[in-house]
């Protein structure tokens, strides 16, 4: 998470998230950093707008709040179903025996 928040705190400063500067936060902050570790980062936001994937890290949850208070009676239906076989199964040894 460090080398995510070092590109944060680059992206908040308005400075170019580079290799050298991602290394030089991570030094400042005292984290041993790993060359291809941070190689990989800087590849990867490569052309990412870091402000709208933010705006959508954000909003996201909010989204996913509703849907998930909807849900909650969900669980209850496939319940009752799973009862309902149980007791057709019991019926069908009841008739086993007369």
């Amino acid at each position: 998470m460090e080398y995510v928040y070092a590109a944060m705190l680059l992206h908040a400063a308005e400075k170019d998230i580079d290799e050298k500067t991602v290394s030089a936060i991570l030094k400042a902050a005292g984290v041993k950093a790993d060359d291809s570790r941070v190689k990989a980062l800087v590849a990867s936001l490569a052309g990412v707008d870091i402000a709208d994937a933010m705006a959508q890290a954000v909003a996201a949850p909010a989204a996913a709040a509703p849907a998930a208070a909807g849900s909650s009676d969900a669980p209850a239906p496939v319940e009752e179903e799973e009862e309902e076989e149980e007791e057709a199964g019991f019926d069908g040894l009841g008739s086993l025996f007369g």
